[in-house]
């Protein structure tokens, strides 16, 4: 009988759930490329469905990801590109990235357009708690490791957690935590928009243990703004508990996350020059002589000689006693041995992998070679962050070749994921070592900032000193005519209707701010959760509107 209860239960459950999609978002964002492709053909053979149409409506898809198809295809005939060696190659892994955004926000659409709204929604909802279930159990993989419950303050193991224990809650995705934190913040966002709290606080909390400033800055943002303009009593109580959760969290679980952005911050904006003023001993009352002391101050160094002699006394006496009095017992509590963080297998063990000797030994091919990267950005690599000197160097060349501006420098070639793949250094992926190519100004800008932070030891690896961000990749490969497309074709198809939407405002700005600091749409991630969310915040509306008229 329990067995038939369960059998009706579970089968009631299940049936909520839109398995197709739930699984294809599953397998698409695991961080293997290969798993991507398998989801992309899982859901296709699912559901057979290869009618494209593109349109500026929203009953159609974007023109984004074929005009810039089309771009790079052109700039590859105008600069002459295709006389390159293995660029062709290129061309065609790049040309393969845009058309797997568009197979797979193909289907995301269908999705959106034939399941019945609540089936989708129970399904994000499985989705987030799959995700928050991998967290959590990536933090206590790292719990039972180390035998302390708390490794964002564990120094052991030469410091292999600590500051950086965030970079190991990948989540479901096994991807970066980054990719995880943002996945949270899309889920704040959504579950707090739709009144469900408990999910709203597991997935703030997740987002959390990841550690990631920059995606807790866009959140509390973006909570702040939904504080003032969008919330009820519930939610704007809630909002204030998460605020106190980040607060708490950064104070008391993990504090040298505090220092380090601190730290960063002050290299991006420069630090104020803070006058330190000379340390003077001051001379206790007691051992100064009489001759410099006034009536009132001698008359207190002898109650200070007075007040020590007597407790001297006191203490003499105490011993005495408790040397010749047999019913006074000595107690003696026990020592504790403490760690000594002193040791060495606490200090910070210099990353000696084979990736990290392969990326200096190519930086410094480069700053030998004919075009070496200038030695004055080396030299200062300790000022600025990475991503701050990219931005400069993308302006600085832009200066230099205006032509540039128009259509940028083509696809791969001066700032993208596919530039530093097709590198065969495996930074972003593996790729042919017979094809590689290594544009000459990529190499002299972006690679070189990356090398000369990577190629250092692993407190230098963080988001901050990566120069990778969509808005150089638009700008540097496809210019002014890029980033004209991803404004009419991208951006402003997402964000018709702004106004009413609930959650796909918050889930817009994120997502407009996290593109500063990756290659979100060759990374094949995020950006499908985005698309989904706002594809089904879209529906609800015009259902809503429909339903109101």
């Amino acid at each position: 009988m329990r067995f038939e209860t369960f059998k009706i239960a579970f089968k009631k459950y299940t049936e909520k759930v839109d398995w197709n999609l739930l699984i294809f978002l599953l397998l698409f964002l695991n961080v293997k490329l290969a798993v991507k492709v398998v989801g992309l053909v899982f859901m296709y053979l699912k559901r057979v469905n290869f009618s494209f149409r593109f349109s500026t409506r929203p009953d159609g898809l974007p023109w984004f990801y074929p005009a810039m198809i089309c771009l790079a295809v052109a700039n590859t005939v105008f600069l002459s590109l295709y006389r390159e060696p293995h660029y062709p190659i290129l061309l065609l892994v790049g040309i393969l990235f845009w058309a797997m955004c568009i197979l797979a926000l193909h289907q995301v659409a269908l999705s959106v357009k034939e399941s019945a709204l609540e089936k989708i929604h129970y399904t994000l909802f499985v989705f987030f708690l799959l995700n928050a279930i991998a967290s959590y159990g990536n933090l206590f993989s790292i719990i039972w490791e180390i035998k302390e419950w708390n490794p964002y303050r564990y120094q052991g193991l030469y410091q292999k957690y600590f500051i950086g224990t965030g970079d190991y809650i990948r989540g479901i995705s096994f991807d970066t935590s980054t990719t995880n934190a943002l996945l949270n913040a899309f889920g704040v966002a959504y579950f707090l928009s739709r009144k469900q709290m408990k999910m709203a606080l597991l997935c703030m909390s997740v987002l959390l243990l990841t550690c990631s400033n920059f995606t807790n800055l866009l959140m509390i943002s973006c909570l702040l703004g939904f504080f003032i303009y969008r919330s009820d009593r519930n939610q704007k109580s809630m909002i204030v508990v998460m605020v106190m959760m980040l607060v708490v969290f950064m104070a008391n679980v993990s504090p040298q996350n505090n220092n380090y952005t601190i730290n960063m911050m002050e290299k991006t904006f420069g630090r104020k020059k803070i006058v330190k003023k000379p340390l003077i001993k001051e001379i206790p009352i007691t051992e100064r002589p009489d001759s410099l002391l006034s009536f009132e101050e001698r008359k207190i160094k002898y109650a200070k000689r007075y007040l020590d002699s007597m407790a001297g006394v006191r203490n003499a006496m105490g011993l005495l006693q408790s040397a010749y009095n047999p019913d006074t017992t000595a107690v003696f509590h026990p020592v504790i041995p403490k760690v000594n963080i002193h040791a060495p297998e606490y200090q910070h063990r210099q990353d000696s992998s084979e990736a990290r000797l392969q990326a200096l030994a190519y930086l410094h091919e480069i700053e030998t070679g004919k075009d070496a990267f200038t030695p004055d950005t080396v030299s200062r690599i300790n000022q600025p962050p990475g991503k701050l000197t990219a931005f400069i160097q993308l302006f600085t060349f832009m200066k230099a070749h205006p032509s540039r501006l128009v259509s940028g420098n083509g696809m791969g070639n001066f700032s993208s994921k596919l530039a530093f793949r097709t590198t065969g250094l495996k930074i972003a992926g593996g790729y042919p070592a017979a094809y590689t190519y290594v544009g000459d100004d990529f190499r002299r800008n972006h690679l070189s900032v990356y090398l000369s932070f990577f190629g250092k030891d692993s407190g230098y690896h963080s988001i901050a000193n990566s120069p990778n961000s969509f808005y150089s990749q638009l700008l540097g490969e496809y210019g002014i005519i890029g980033i004209t497309l991803f404004l009419l074709f991208y951006l402003l198809y997402f964000a018709r209707g702004f106004r009413k939407l609930t959650y796909g405002i918050p889930v817009l700005f994120i997502m407009i701010g996290a593109l500063v600091t990756e290659y979100w749409f060759e990374q094949l991630s995020i950006v499908i959760v985005f698309e989904l969310l706002i594809l089904l915040n879209r529906r609800e509306i015009s259902e809503n509107n429909t339903a109101s008229s």
